[in-house]
């Protein structure tokens, strides 16, 4: 199958997890044996009108984040490469538009990754509206598009990925029982997470926090005014196995962000084994993750974070969470093809040699 994929901007440009979720999606195409085309600025030094990556085709609609040039050239292309499924971002709403325009040309439906961190314009109730289907990474932003004007029956949710493989491959390590890792920027509410600890300090803990940002040294201020600094290590940005490692050591991961389209952290540790406690947030889709499972808790305030952590010592250790294996990149990229077939697309088997 051809997919053709409408994304301004890639990871070179904009570090944003909307656009890393577009091309991780394009590489797990591609590595089923899919032809990926990602219409994109282009990234590369030089004047090559495509560019080949991890199996995916980037071509350069412009050179430069010029946005009118992009716009204008999209449905033309679209026209001529004639992909079997366009798969569009809203970053601009309209690229959706054009998207549209050139979809429709080549008589190919529209599906739109609707992720949740795009910055908008005027154009977003359209672009909501005119997609075959709109794909959103949670509950939280499908209903979000929904408010925008695109209907329930157009509406779905396909959710982030984890490499369940690579999970059974580290070996867990270090010393924490409790973790958790995100920016740390305003948004993280890392305060609910120290005061609950604080609230703590009778049990024998050790907790890490993974992640940086400019409100790390708040934080690690904080954690020693509430006297709990030598038990909480801060880590800074690690890799992804070395986070692996982390969460499959510990028994418990702390979710408190404001705001998350999806708690991509969260979900690979629980993929890991830990036990998730989150603090409810009305623009957070993190809760989603828990909601219904025995190993997971919610909690509205610091206490109720400090009750979970009790009542999550009563369950056993996991070094890995086969019940996860849903959230597997196999798993999420066959949804993607399910949602491309709904649209209207023909999805072709994978090649036989697989």
């Amino acid at each position: 199958m051809q997919v053709g994929v409408v994304a301004r901007f890639t990871d070179p440009y904009v570090d944003r997890d909307g656009v890393a979720r577009t091309e991780a999606v394009a590489r797990a195409l591609a590595a089923r044996g899919h032809d990926v085309t990602v219409y994109c600025t282009g990234w590369w030094a030089g004047y090559d009108e495509t560019r080949e990556h991890d199996g995916v085709t980037y071509r350069a609609v412009t050179i430069s984040p010029t946005r009118p040039s992009f716009l204008a050239r999209i449905p033309a292309l679209l026209a001529a490469d004639r992909p079997d499924v366009v798969h569009a971002t809203p970053d601009p709403p309209a690229a959706v538009l054009s998207a549209r325009l050139g979809a429709s040309i080549a008589r190919a439906p529209l599906v739109v990754d609707w992720y949740g961190d795009e910055p908008l314009d005027r154009y977003r109730e359209r672009a909501a509206r005119v997609p075959d289907r709109v794909v959103a990474p949670s509950q939280l932003v499908r209903r979000e598009v929904r408010e925008l004007g695109a209907t329930e029956e157009a509406t779905t949710v396909v959710p982030e990925s984890v490499e369940m493989d690579l999970v059974r491959s580290v070996d867990p390590a270090g010393e924490a029982d409790i973790v958790a890792a995100r920016r740390l920027d305003e948004g993280a509410n890392l305060e609910s997470f120290l005061l609950a600890l604080a609230e703590y300090r009778q049990r024998g803990w050790q907790a890490t926090v993974v992640g940086d940002g400019p409100e790390r040294e708040a934080y690690e201020e904080q954690a020693a005014d509430l006297r709990i600094g030598d038990r909480v290590e801060f880590v800074g940005s690690c890799s992804r196995e070395e986070r692996i490692a982390r969460y499959r050591a510990a028994h418990v991961f702390v979710h408190t962000a404001r705001r998350e389209e999806f708690a991509t952290e969260l979900c690979w540790a629980l993929a890991c084994g830990c036990v998730g406690i989150v603090e409810y947030q009305a623009a957070s889709a993190a809760h989603e993750l828990v909601e219904r499972r025995e190993r997971g808790f919610r909690a509205t305030s610091p206490e109720e974070i400090t009750d979970a952590l009790e009542a999550a010592s009563e369950y056993g250790r996991l070094t890995v969470d086969e019940s996860m294996d849903e959230y597997d990149t196999d798993a999420v990229t066959d949804r993607w093809l399910s949602v491309y077939r709904d649209a209207g697309a023909t999805v072709y088997p994978r090649p036989a040699s697989e």
